[in-house]
């Protein structure tokens, strides 16, 4: 449950306070001696949630990969502030004609955290690792990203797991690396900028190989060389200090080494505090530096009394997820056209979302190339929904409504709030709803991908700048998460993926939008521009509308 908020007036004197406190206790962390590059401060930032692990490669949410970019980075990134992709390790990236092999020419002169330098060799150590991946790591809940961008893996283990499309890595030179797949897909370049496929050096991966993950479905236990400083290496502006779980911190060092521009300051924490109200209190009291998922009723108030809060361009979506296989009430169409017309999603969208949030008529933004303005669209009528549902025969449908705690996310600021304003329009037309709150990570994340809930709250925040990310991450095939086997839909984004003119494929992307509005798996909510605080004395990173900030661009005024 969410804390309450202070009075005005207390309110005010608390902000005028935690100015004096953060000036004090930001000097108090400072030094006369600035370092090789400036600034030597500990910049402690306020996460809504625990990392999964440090190694980014068995990672899926955001909370992982804010933590882990600062320490690892990939072939390609995404320019500071906005979608476009430029060289990251590679300097520059080429594919062939057909689409099917990616060449990278790599930066010189880049050392890992331990020392190992980066070659093309290493780059084809890291893709060969996860290929290579057997056992409890060819559960999706650590190669989630693996599976989605590149196939399974050398050997499946299982008939779940689907086809390899990646084929091997060569290095022709020691500042090149080829990677080759086995189709093309929309899914390149952009995958090669993906968090999950940064690249570690080869001490590290061998050291990874003697500790491997363990269990089955949805109790899976981390491998620990990921629970734990030591191990991972990365080539990032900061490394690994110390991952004190008791205390929900992790610290990161600055790298003197490291091939760009050093970070701003010399020690960077993550504290993890799970509800906003906290987070918020933390900045004003001085205790933290900054945090993210700012509620909108905050922004305000908190900039009126000096603090910065940036806000991130709309690159999300929010929705209700069905699992059809869960409730066989809700493989009927109507079924789930009743659910779309009984939700009030202005009122979310209102109530709960800055401004700027918007009602979704898709499943992806209208910030997207596919965005298609003529979907069908499911207005708030809950007279329909019941209608719908006496017609369907299931007047007295019972469903399972997962929710998570814990957390908050940038396209779901505050899930508690969302899914009771769900649970009463659901009420409100007959169906009976049985709250299932889950933690976030690791029981919400695996839950819900495993098909455990009936209903259910998620997003997405695209990772680059193509439809299919977001439709092809749901809809692509058949998942557990979604409990449907529809081919036609499969085959429509097979087609987009795979299909090289640009204009032809958003004309796909469009007409797959219209098909999945018309078959409704779930209902999208909103799409959200989310916004980040930091205290007055700090200059912050660039905004992301990926949410990808990078905090080595922090530094104290």
């Amino acid at each position: 449950m969410r804390t309450a908020r202070p009075k005005a007036a207390a309110r005010a004197f608390a902000a005028v306070l935690a100015i004096g406190l953060i000036a004090a206790g930001c000097a108090s962390e400072r030094d006369d001696d600035d370092g090789p590059s400036g600034g030597s401060e500990t910049f402690v930032f306020g996460a809504a949630g625990d990392p999964a692990a440090l190694d980014p490669a068995l990672g899926s949410d955001g909370e992982t990969f804010r933590v882990t970019r600062q320490v690892f980075e990939t072939l390609i990134e995404h320019e500071p502030g906005g979608t476009e992709m430029v060289p990251g390790l590679a300097e520059s990236w080429e594919s062939n004609e057909a689409g099917t092999e990616w060449t990278f020419q790599l930066r010189d002169g880049v050392t890992f955290h331990d020392g190992d330098e980066l070659t093309g060799e290493v780059v084809c150590q890291n893709f060969d690792r996860w290929y290579n991946w057997s056992g409890t790591y060819q559960n999706t809940t650590l190669s989630y990203y693996w599976q989605t961008v590149f196939g399974g893996f050398a050997e499946n283990e299982s008939d779940e797991t689907p086809p390899p499309n990646y084929v091997g890595c060569t290095a022709p030179d020691e500042l090149t690396a080829v990677i080759e797949v086995a189709e093309p897909s929309a899914n390149y370049p952009g995958g090669f900028s993906l968090q999950s496929f940064a690249i570690q050096s080869p001490t590290a991966i061998e050291a990874m190989a003697e500790d491997n993950p363990s269990g089955e479905g949805e109790n899976i236990t981390f491998p620990n060389y990921s629970q734990e400083a030591g191990i991972v290496s990365g080539t990032g502006p900061f490394r690994v200090s110390e991952w004190n779980k008791s205390n929900g911190e992790i610290t990161l060092e600055r790298f003197d080494d490291y091939w760009g521009e050093a970070a701003g300051v010399e020690e960077l924490v993550f504290r993890t505090i799970p509800e906003e109200d906290a987070r918020r209190q933390a900045l004003q009291a001085g205790d933290i530096h900054g945090y993210d998922l700012v509620a909108p009723a905050d922004v305000e108030t908190l900039e009126a009394d000096g603090f910065q809060v940036p806000v991130r361009g709309v690159f999300n979506i929010l929705y209700l997820g069905i699992t059809q296989e869960n409730n066989p009430a809700l493989e009927q169409l109507e079924v789930r056209q009743a659910i779309a017309h009984a939700m009030d999603r202005e009122n979310i969208v209102n109530t709960q979302l800055p401004e700027g949030g918007v009602v979704a008529t898709q499943f992806v933004p209208d910030t997207i190339d596919g965005y298609s303005e003529n979907v069908t669209t499911y207005e708030h009528d809950p007279e329909l929904a019941r209608q719908l549902l006496a017609d369907a025969g299931a007047e007295d449908l019972t469903v399972d409504f997962c929710y998570p705690t814990e957390v908050t996310r940038p396209y779901m600021p505050a899930p508690a709030d969302i899914y009771e304003l769900l649970r009463a329009d659901l009420e409100a037309v007959g169906i009976t709803v049985n709250p299932v709150a889950l933690k976030w990570n690791p029981d919400y994340q695996e839950t819900t991908r495993d098909g455990g809930c009936g209903i259910y709250l998620l997003g997405w925040t695209g990772d680059f700048n193509d439809a299919y990310n977001f439709l092809g991450t749901w809809f692509a095939d058949y998942s557990r998460e979604w409990g449907f086997e529809n081919q036609e839909l499969f085959d429509l984004l097979a087609e987009a993926s795979t299909e090289p003119d640009v204009d032809t494929r958003v004309g796909l992307y469009q007409e797959a939008n219209e098909y999945i509005m018309d078959y409704l798996p779930g209902v999208p909510i909103s799409s959200s521009p989310p916004s980040i605080a930091f205290s007055p004395d700090v200059n912050p990173p660039t905004v992301s509308p990926l949410t990808q900030e990078n905090f080595a661009e922090v530094s104290f005024k």
